[in-house]
């Protein structure tokens, strides 16, 4: 169900008269909601309700375990990990493994025979697992109290709009906000309406249109000329902007306008001066949770500077598998974890805010910065290695004719 399909603007209007006929009644009006998220989840595939439900139930034991039972926490925590982690691994990647499998197996002259399931990729699966997982973290840490009403908690991994694609809503910032009844004025109303057309916008008219150029001129590389490809490349680096955030635009303007908060996930990340700030601004919900989760019980940077090349690196790297099944994806992890060891090896991990009175270092910094994300998007738009090394000499191609036409 798209956001920009009638369906849903059916399905969010009688949401959203229901949601503010009940108000007065709270625990009741969750209720709505929570079963209008999971027939929201269902709508696309039923039996893939059962995944989320599985994760939702698992989580929601283990946080009351690690709070009730000091002796029996690790194992809990171990319980949430593997669990999650293993429907994630089984759906999203089981095909990633079975395939390079075969394909060492095949390299070292064993002629091993396997076959490719036939295993569906659950739309959010993504972000709902590490959602829910992170809880159980941040719960064994201490950083919350484990939820005990399961509605509640349900809630918090189901909310709809932010299921399928983001951001990725932590439990400190969300569950506080379920037992207070929402409040909605004028000013806020128009606010995000505006917010949810602007979202519209930046998906229908900007990403779609930059799509198609991108589509087009990278259609044939083989045959592109270096100026269309070169095109085509930055088409696609606004145009991932564009559909990225303009969906995280219309969730966070559906959810304001159910009467719950999500937080920001994108701050103009094109003009940032440093990839460090641009981390700061790209994804924001996804490398917050990088470094809590991922980066900082590494060791983050303080084990020495080669510890923190090998951690930002490593981070990257999964955090590049975590898009996309593909060692494509991989690369593009690989390419922003490069990047940000160079910066922190030369000290060159600036804000803007230490560059004000300096327009024309800002400027040169934030073009060098955009072109370098531009090209490391290559991996990204790649469907393979062949394709990439195509897209490449598409880049430095600068015989034959300038068209731009359809495939």
């Amino acid at each position: 169900m798209p956001f920009n399909s009638f369906e849903y603007f059916i399905f969010f209007i009688i949401v959203f008269l229901f949601n503010w006929a009940l108000f007065k009644t709270n625990k009741l009006r969750i209720g709505f909601l929570l079963i209008a998220s999971w027939y929201f989840y269902a709508s696309n595939n039923g039996w893939l309700l059962a995944l989320l439900l599985a994760s939702t139930a698992i989580d929601f034991v283990v946080g009351i375990v690690i709070e009730d039972s000091p002796n029996k926490r690790k194992l809990a925590l171990f319980i949430s990990l593997l669990s999650n982690l293993g429907i994630l691994g089984f759906f999203k990647y089981g095909n990633f493994f079975i395939d390079n499998f075969a394909s060492a197996s095949n390299t070292l002259g064993l002629g091993i025979n396997t076959s490719v399931l036939e295993i569906m990729l659950p739309v959010g699966i993504s972000f709902y697992t590490f959602q829910s997982m992170s809880y159980s973290i941040d719960v064994y840490h201490a950083k919350l109290k484990a939820e005990r009403s399961f509605i509640n908690f349900a809630f918090f991994v189901s909310f709809f709009p932010q299921l399928v694609a983001g951001p990725i809503v932590r439990a400190r910032y969300f569950i506080h906000q379920i037992p207070h009844k929402p409040r909605l004025t004028l000013h806020g109303f128009e606010a995000t309406l505006f917010l949810i057309a602007s979202g519209l916008i930046k998906k229908i008219v900007l990403a779609d249109t930059l799509g198609d150029y991108a589509n087009v001129a990278f259609s044939n590389p083989t045959e592109a000329h270096a100026i269309i490809a070169w095109l085509g490349l930055f088409a696609f680096t606004f145009q991932i902007y564009f559909d990225f955030s303009g969906y995280t635009d219309i969730a966070i303007g559906c959810a304001r306008f159910l009467g719950s908060r999500l937080p920001p996930n994108f701050r103009r990340p094109y003009v940032a001066v440093s990839f460090s700030e641009f981390w700061r601004r790209w994804h924001i919900s996804l490398s917050f949770c990088l470094r809590d989760y991922l980066y900082k019980p590494l060791g983050g940077n303080k084990n020495g500077k080669i510890a923190t090349y090998k951690n930002l690196i490593l981070v990257m790297l999964l955090g590049g598998l975590w898009h996309g099944a593909a060692w494509t994806f991989v690369v593009w992890g690989g390419l922003h974890g490069l990047f940000l060891s160079i910066e922190r090896l030369t000290g060159q991990g600036f804000h803007k805010k230490d560059l004000i009175g300096k327009p024309i270092e800002r400027t040169t910094r934030t073009f060098i910065i955009f072109f370098f994300c531009a090209l490391a998007w290559l991996p990204f738009r790649a469907d393979n290695f062949e394709s990439l090394l195509e897209l490449i000499e598409a880049l430095v191609r600068f015989d034959g004719p300038i068209q731009l036409h359809s495939a």
